[in-house]
């Protein structure tokens, strides 16, 4: 009877278990997590800068790329320090409202991240294939059909997983084996069937990450066939390009081999999927503000400014391509 009851009881508060291990190897794990964290702020946080107060920046290819660092900059705020004070304090405890949110948070930035991918690719496409109309399709008004469509399909399917995360009845266990609220993590510990919320999940993979990186392929192949075209005279769109590639790349890296650590069978423990999940979220964050302000000139050049005067100078002339 008392076995009944308390598969009756739906779990409201859960506890993160994180990495396993001594508390003195949880307290060294907090350095390399914690440094990684500030780097991501830092960098991120200097890209956004340096690009809203040069006016000269101001064009769609670098407001692009701010965008970029803003989602770089938020994804790490949403786990990273809940993490850390696991990590040094044992703080491991979490509501399911504040579970859901976070999940949330994670999921909607990562799907912008991969939307803003495409933005920038799109970005390229009409500045090197359509250059005479690349005002016309890149003002505010026109530009919106591919900001407000994609962000909409972003929007529902994540509230749709949140949504079924959140209808589901918790009474297997409250410790999500984690260290933050990552969907299945949370899903495997309910009651009942989860296959709607497996199908869902899937869906919004493939409806957002595998169609914005068709969609990015695509732009690409158009990209480079113009490129070849049209010669030695595109060398600085050539580069431009490239850039926006390493930042795919680097991404897609991450992603990919925090997808398949979870669904090839494997010897790796439970520390060597956790870390891999962190790295996913955190490396990307830490390396694309790095990325862009080795590769993109002007960028760079604000970043030496800055770093010698130690505060912003006066708008240089820059000259995109288009």
């Amino acid at each position: 009877m008392s076995e009944y009851a308390a598969r009756n009881i739906s779990h409201t508060d859960f506890i993160l278990s994180g990495f396993s291990g001594s508390r003195e190897w949880k307290q060294l794990l907090f350095i390399p997590f914690f440094l990684l964290f500030v780097m991501s702020v830092t960098a991120n946080s200097m890209i956004i800068f340096i690009i809203l107060s040069h006016r000269a920046l101001h064009s769609p290819m670098y407001l692009l790329i701010c965008v970029m660092a803003f989602v770089d900059l938020v994804i790490p705020i949403f786990f990273v320090p809940n993490m850390l004070l696991n990590l040094l304090f044992n703080w491991n405890h979490i509501s399911l409202m504040g579970c859901l949110v976070q999940m949330f948070c994670i999921q909607f930035f990562q799907s912008v991240q991969s939307t803003v991918l495409l933005w920038m690719a799109l970005d390229r496409f009409y500045a090197i294939c359509t250059p005479l109309h690349y005002n016309e399709h890149m003002r505010i008004s026109a530009f919106l059909k591919f900001v407000i469509i994609p962000m909409l399909r972003n929007a529902v399917f994540i509230l749709a997983i949140v949504g079924l995360a959140r209808s589901l009845s918790y009474c297997q266990s409250n410790e999500i084996k984690h260290c933050f609220c990552e969907h299945m993590a949370l899903a495997t510990l309910a009651c009942g069937p989860i296959y709607v919320n497996n199908v869902v999940g899937l869906s919004g993979a493939f409806f957002i990450f595998v169609a914005d990186f068709l969609l990015i392929v695509f732009s690409y192949v158009r990209i480079f066939v113009s490129l070849f075209k049209s010669g030695r005279t595109s060398q600085k769109a050539f580069s431009t390009c490239i850039t926006h590639i390493i930042v795919i790349f680097v991404t897609l890296m991450f992603s990919l081999t925090s997808f398949l650590s979870y669904r090839i069978k494997n010897e790796m423990s439970s520390n060597s999927h956790m870390a891999i999940s962190t790295m996913y979220l955190l490396m990307p964050a830490c390396l694309n503000p790095i990325i862009y302000g080795i590769r993109t000139k002007e960028i760079r050049q604000q970043v030496i400014n800055v770093m010698k005067c130690g505060k912003c100078p006066h708008s240089t002339d820059v000259r995109q391509f288009k």
